[in-house]
This record gives C-alpha cells, structure tokens and sequence, in this order.
C-alpha cells in the first residue's frame, strides 16, 4: 500500500504556489480554526489573519512613533546648532571666540563639562587661557584623529583640563580642531559628562563632526 501522506512543508508550498485554492473553496475559511496567540481558545482564520494585521499595524505605529522621536530630537539639535554658530559669527572681538565656544556649548548644548585648547597660535593671542602649554603626546594624538573620538574617560591626559581635573568625568568627546583640510590641529574641543552613556563608544558622530567644524573654523581665525 502506497503511502500518500503530504507534509506540511508541501501543504505550506502548495498553498504558495495555488493563491487561488481558498476562492476556489471558499467554504473551508469558516471551518479553519487556529489556536489564538494569547490564549488556548480555537479561533477562525479570519480572526486570526486580523491579529496578524493588528500586530503588524501595532508594530508600524511603533516604528513611526520613534522614527518622530528621532526626528524632532534632530530638528532640536540643528536650532541649537544654528544658535550656538550664529553667536560665533556675530562675535568682532576675536578674544571672545574662545569663550563664546565653551560657554555655547555648556548653555546651549547643555554638555557638562567643556575644556577647550589651542596651540600655534598667532602673537597677540599666545597669552589666552586656552592657549596653555599642551603635551607633544596630546598634540599626536589629535593630528592622527579623523573624526570625534567618545567613549569612557580611561584617564585621557585631555581630562584633566575639564573642571575638577576630570575626576568626576565618566565618558567623554575630544574633537580635534583644524584649518579646513590642513591634517594638522592646531586645537582640541573636549566634552565630558558625569554620566557614561553620555558620550558612548559607537555612538554617532555627525553633530559632534559639525559642531568641530564650526569651532575649527571660528578659533582658526586666531591660528597662525
């Protein structure tokens, strides 16, 4: 005697590949019950093709919800950003560029913890506060960064310009300063936080990236 017994992977394809078959026997949908998700109660394959539906739509709702998180959070951070780069542009003091960047981004950006050092600077401005002997190690360090570095603060030589030598400081961003394409700093933007996901390792880095650039071209108007 033959065996003519089908599997379910091939009831599976043949319902795939014949679309048509539940038209053709429209009768069989009323009879079809299925175990409901969240219970043990049998339901039919129309109720549960409408929870599959209201879990799908449940789930976009989702999805859009933080897609507008997202957005709004964005839309956010661009109006500081244009706050914070129209103070440095309005600026006709030179001298007061230093501090009109670290101030913006403390009150602006609400960032914590801000330091800021610049190096090779022009005469007349050798004696700002910003413009304090810096290591050679810290000077390499920032010419071989592409882009802002975050991550926990493992006792960067850098922290220690931060308030209170760093000590409270958890995670932290170094942004290296440069004229336009010039693979050389003459500068580095430090950003430091009590709380370690503030700054976190893998986090992005376009506006922080913007934010570099801003102040790079600001501050090289004091570079040499």
């Amino acid at each position: 005697m033959t065996d003519t017994a089908i599997g379910a992977d091939e009831v599976a394809r043949y319902l795939h590949d014949h679309p048509e078959f539940f038209e053709q026997h429209a009768e069989l949908l009323g009879t079809i019950t299925l175990p409901h998700p969240h219970g043990g109660r049998a339901i039919s394959l129309q109720e549960r093709q409408l929870e599959v539906l209201r879990e799908r739509h449940r789930l976009l709702e989702l999805k859009l919800a933080e897609l507008i998180r997202i957005g709004e959070e964005n839309d956010a951070i661009g109006a500081r950003l244009q706050k914070w780069t129209r103070q440095l542009l309005l600026a006709g003091d030179p001298d007061q560029l230093p501090d009109l960047v670290v101030d913006g981004l403390g009150t602006i950006f609400s960032v914590p913890q801000v330091a800021l050092r610049l190096w090779g600077l022009r005469d007349q401005w050798a004696g700002l506060e910003c413009a304090q002997p810096v290591p050679v190690d810290v000077i390499t360090l920032t010419n071989s960064m592409t882009q802002p570095f975050c991550g926990p603060n493992s006792d960067f030589q850098a922290a220690t310009w931060l308030p209170d030598g760093g000590r409270e400081t958890r995670s932290i961003a170094l942004l290296p300063l440069r004229k336009g394409v010039d693979p050389k700093a003459f500068g580095l933007l430090v950003l430091g936080s009590a709380d370690p996901d503030r700054f976190r390792s893998g986090m992005g880095t376009a506006y922080l990236e913007r934010i570099g650039e801003m102040a790079s071209a600001a501050l090289s108007r004091l570079a040499d």
